[in-house]
């Protein structure tokens, strides 16, 4: 049996892990990130050129089953996936960590898009602590706050005026993201639902601190996709397969 895996992130390592040695397995890989961690088992990087390659891909290869886990936020992959699978008739399951749920003392803004996160921040606070990745820069451009982006490799222009970078790959801890809001005078974070616990510490950080936290929406999965919340959840999914090669 043949499985792909889309995504790099920590449950797709873990899923892989779970996987190899007893089904083949294949990660794939964007390619965004400069010195991916990689899994276990096969590896590939880059995309398929949309739906038609990854279908192409999928039956070249012998693909059985596939397993969209890739962030949460990767809107256009997920889609792209399910019109795939329903082409080339494989089955498809989506691994999604939970969102983070708001406890008592948050002071959560939620907002559907990263336009509006850039909107809601008028009145918040003049120290920003953005935290939603490299690629969503450009549209706080135009936001005269300072900010302190963090991401794993540095960010392309356009960028805020007032900007520093901090280059960093979480887990992150409690204690660091405690000293993190304080030495940088943070009075406001903004982040994705992204989910896990890797970078969940800030929210705990910011709810001591008494700072506001613009939170932006998750995308839907896409419609009739099965869900796994965790890669034990999906590796017993994978096991309820048949595990000879589909003829197409």
């Amino acid at each position: 049996m043949h499985v792909l895996i889309l995504g790099g992130t920590t449950e797709a390592r873990a899923l892989a892990g779970l996987l190899h040695g007893k089904v083949r397995v294949t990660s794939s890989l964007a390619g965004r990130v400069a010195s991916p961690r990689l899994p276990a088992g096969e590896v590939r990087i880059g995309g398929f050129g949309g739906v038609d390659g990854l279908v192409a891909w999928v039956r070249e290869h012998g693909v059985d089953a596939v397993i969209d886990a890739t962030h949460p936020f990767a809107e256009r992959i997920s889609f792209n996936a399910a019109r795939a699978a329903a082409t080339a008739h494989v089955p498809l399951l989506a691994l999604r960590r939970p969102g983070w749920v708001p406890v008592d003392g948050d002071r959560w803004v939620s907002v559907p898009s990263l336009d509006a996160a850039a909107g809601a921040l008028d009145g918040l606070g003049d120290r920003v602590f953005l935290t939603t990745g490299r690629l969503g820069l450009a549209t706080f451009a135009a936001c005269p706050q300072w900010f302190l982006v963090r991401s794993v490799d540095a960010p392309d222009a356009p960028m805020p005026a007032r900007t520093e970078i901090l280059l960093d790959r979480g887990p992150f801890t409690l204690d660091g993201e405690r000293d993190l809001l304080a030495r940088h005078r943070i009075d406001v974070l903004v982040t994705k639902d992204s989910g896990g616990a890797a970078t969940a510490p800030k929210l705990t950080a910011a709810r001591e601190a008494g700072i506001p936290v613009v939170v932006v929406h998750r995308p839907p999965v896409p419609e009739g996709v099965p869900v796994a919340a965790t890669p034990e959840e999906a590796a017993a999914w994978v096991a309820t397969r048949p595990g000879e090669s589909r003829v197409r």
